[in-house]
């Protein structure tokens, strides 16, 4: 199998199969995704979706948000992991765009990147998902199901296997694509228990051809 049959196949399986993929964070603008984003980090969707609404609801805006001190916003997400550092960056971020944008989130990724809490993969959600825009962001399972389908081989970086990606799938599809990786990777794919017997794409996985199937 060429790698234009494999990308290809991968594809017409995750359109045929999921043909409206959405994140499972729950947002209702463009400012309240990148707070969901942020705290989502090395965290769960549900425990971050737990949160966001109280967090929200006392800071709905980025104006609201920039008035609050990192202890104030501390005690909406002191469940989330690593708590103190995204009160900082939180608080932060919100600064960052009254000062500078105007309390709107930007929607160009240099931009988005100069938001404390916001580096490149952060920035490529926003645009995949608020903008819909044509973007790849590469997290641990986006990286991990590129790997194992052979979408990418032995990538060095999340940086590589985004511009590998991005030079195989039409722009048009970009931003589906990821989620597609990344909810295979989150509910089928998994890190250590890959459920592969039940996976629609093993006759085309390079992982499942070379590790299971023999």
């Amino acid at each position: 199998m060429t790698l234009k049959e494999r990308y290809a196949g991968v594809l017409e399986w995750f359109q045929l199969t999921m043909p409206q993929p959405t994140t499972d964070l729950h947002y209702g603008n463009a400012f309240e995704l990148l707070v969901a984003v942020i705290l989502s980090a090395q965290c769960t969707d549900k425990r971050v979706n737990l949160i966001t609404p109280a967090l929200l609801a006392a800071y709905p805006t980025a104006e609201a948000m920039a008035k609050a001190t990192p202890e104030d916003i501390y005690e909406y997400i002191k469940s989330v992991s690593y708590p103190n550092n995204k009160a900082k960056l939180l608080a932060g971020m919100a600064r960052k765009l009254v000062e500078d944008f105007n309390g709107e989130v930007p929607g160009d990724l240099d931009s988005l990147m100069t938001l404390p809490g916001v580096g490149r993969k952060t920035a490529n959600v926003m645009l995949a998902v608020e903008f819909d825009r044509a973007a790849m962001p590469v997290d641990t399972h986006v990286y991990r199901v590129s790997e194992r389908l052979g979408l990418t081989t032995d990538s060095p970086s999340p940086l590589a296997t985004e511009k590998t990606l991005t030079a195989h799938i039409p722009a048009q599809l970009l931003s589906k694509a990821h989620h597609w990786l990344l909810l295979h990777g989150r509910y089928v794919c998994k890190a250590r228990k890959p459920d592969c017997l039940d996976c629609g794409l093993k006759d085309l996985c390079r992982y499942y051809q070379s590790h299971i199937s023999k």
